[in-house]
């Protein structure tokens, strides 16, 4: 009676928490979705969730599947994982650099679970400010990058994690903190506090000022985010990190947290991998490791639309 795609359709639905997100996250059509449910709950005798709630709510009925989808789906999860070992072998080489900055505090926790699932894969790091590590990718010393900013280079695809809003740390009292956004003129005379990175690989340029053809009054760099979260604390400048990063020091009222313009600028975070390397199992098993704790802990990150764990963008 339960199917496999009954289990992940509510489980999108609990996610993502509307009937038109989630018929894009199971690549349906919101008919063909809402047809997909009432065949189940015509099956089943009794509603699963209440319409028109937003979030959705769901029943007691809904609840108790809801609960059998998590075990079940975990389950095939490991058997397809495993299988994989089975078919393709365990042992691999997985060494990363990171080009977002700000990255750290989700991927220590994904390599953590990672291990436990693939232990023969070898794990490395490199990395640094003055570190270039897309031409290391493509010569063989690294095999994934994370980065916001992908390139235009031959063998080399950009497998899209999530999407999150780049916004501005104020301080409390910072004349800016009483606007509900920020727009690029506002940044004139202010200090701007970014990493020591080329000002291309930086959003706050690249779609925010240089667009607008605005300068702001002077940059200051800052090795460490909790470094350039104190200098913006202490009235120094103002930063442009992403939102997850800032919503714990603004839970904290360290600062304030404003917008990029009226409609927010929503950059995309890409794993970059030599096309060769893409579909290869232990690959595969991280990015769906790397997304899903991302989606599930970081506040305000989102999916990237219709994305699937297959989804690859080639430049």
């Amino acid at each position: 009676m339960l199917e496999i795609r009954h289990l992940k359709t509510l489980v999108a639905l609990r996610e993502t928490g509307s009937l038109v997100e989630a018929a894009e996250r199971v690549h349906l059509t919101q008919s063909a979705l809402s047809h997909q449910l009432k065949d189940l709950e015509g099956r089943l005798g009794g509603e699963l969730f209440v319409r028109k709630s937003r979030p959705v709510r769901f029943t007691p009925a809904g609840k108790r599947v809801l609960a059998l989808a998590d075990d079940v789906l975990e389950k095939l999860e490991h058997a397809e994982r495993d299988l994989n070992k089975l078919l393709h072998g365990e042992a691999g080489r997985l060494n990363m650099a990171i080009e977002c900055h700000s990255c750290f505090n989700w991927l220590m926790p994904t390599i953590e679970s990672y291990r436990d699932h693939w232990p023969a894969v070898e794990l490395d790091f490199a990395g640094g400010f003055t570190f270039e590590p897309l031409p290391a990718l493509v010569q063989g010393d690294i095999d994934l990058v994370v980065t916001a900013d992908p390139q235009l280079i031959r063998g080399v695809e950009y497998v899209p994690l999530f999407s999150y809003e780049m916004q501005f740390a104020l301080a409390r009292t910072h004349p800016l903190a009483k606007r509900e956004w920020l727009s690029p003129e506002d940044l004139r005379d202010q200090t701007l506090i970014t990493y020591p990175v080329e000002r291309g690989r930086l959003d706050v340029f690249k779609q925010f000022l240089e667009p607008a053809g605005v300068e702001p009054g002077a940059v200051r760099t800052a090795e460490l985010t909790l470094m350039m979260v104190q200098l913006v604390a202490n009235e120094r400048g103002v930063a442009a990190l992403p939102n997850w990063v800032l919503a714990e020091y603004a839970s904290q009222s360290l600062i304030t947290v404003r917008p990029a313009g009226a409609q927010g600028i929503w950059p995309i975070l890409y794993a970059a991998i030599r096309e060769s390397q893409v579909d290869a199992p232990y690959m595969q098993d991280f990015l769906k490791l790397a997304r899903e704790h991302c989606l599930k802990h970081l506040s305000g990150v989102r999916r990237v639309s219709g994305q699937g764990s297959q989804d690859v963008v080639k430049e």
